[in-house]
């Protein structure tokens, strides 16, 4: 597994170290500013924000840098997960375009997890999975009601340009589209410990789920299986591999009328 992403400053070398022994090859590329940092304060059980610097725009070579690494890594690998930063100026929009254009033109399969403009450059590229939150499609399609309203964006998000579309919706079942099936599905309930970080896991375990030669529905498993425990536990995606793999097995996925 590989990692692509700008490193610099003093920030960048305690990433470079967090990452290190977590069997994630670092494909670093060096930046002149220091990578943005946040500080939360969770002591008294809640998530209080204190400091949160801005994420630094990418030179033209940084850029051009960055595209490289992450396409060379993104050919050596059968898939590949797209995320954005934190902050849509770090990096141009259509650069989305571009990898998802290049990758799925040499057969790789490509997965996003972005919203805003990176969203809708990626889809213009073409992908073979998408996953968002109910959060970022409201964002994105403003007036969007629960049940009919929302079904029928997904399968909008189909046309637009992904294949599979996965959209978690926090407590109530996630919504699929897969192979022109629209599904939902229900995994285990937990009381909420920490919601930040579900949408995440689940991206992460639907990446894992299909490099490991998945079936897209049961990749789908793992990934309600992922979020619903990242939810249990203080962490943000610190649930184990081998429980995840057990919770899998009790997601149920019926077809939505």
């Amino acid at each position: 597994m590989s990692l692509c992403a700008p490193i610099g400053g003093e920030s960048g070398d305690v990433l470079r170290a967090l990452l290190g022994g977590k069997g994630i090859e670092l494909l670093a590329v060096g930046i002149s500013e220091p990578n943005a940092v946040y500080v939360h304060d969770r002591r008294g059980g809640d998530r209080r924000p204190i400091v949160e610097t801005p994420s630094p725009g990418l030179h033209r070579h940084e850029l051009d840098e960055l595209y490289g690494v992450a396409v060379a890594a993104g050919l050596a690998s059968d898939v590949v997960l797209l995320t954005g930063p934190g902050h849509e100026h770090v990096l141009p929009a259509e650069t989305y375009t571009r990898l998802a254009i290049d990758l799925r033109a040499n057969g790789r399969r490509v997965l996003a997890d972005l919203s805003g403009a990176p969203l809708w450059a990626a889809l213009k590229g073409g992908l073979d999975v998408l996953k968002l939150s109910e959060e970022e499609l409201r964002a994105e399609r403003p007036g969007l009601e629960a049940g009919a309203d929302m079904r029928s964006a997904v399968l909008r998000l189909n046309g637009d340009g992904a294949e599979s579309v996965v959209l978690s919706r926090g407590s109530e079942p996630a919504l699929a589209l897969i192979e022109g099936k629209l599904l939902e599905a229900v995994g285990p309930r937990f009381a909420e410990v920490e919601a930040h970080g579900a949408g995440d896991s689940m991206f992460a375990a639907l990446g894992v789920g299909l490099a490991s030669g998945l079936e897209t529905t049961d990749a789908l498993r793992l990934a309600v299986a992922a979020g619903a425990l990242n939810v249990a536990r203080h962490g943000l995606g610190s649930g184990r591999v081998t429980e995840i793999d057990r919770l899998s097995r009790q997601v149920r996925i019926s077809p939505v009328a």
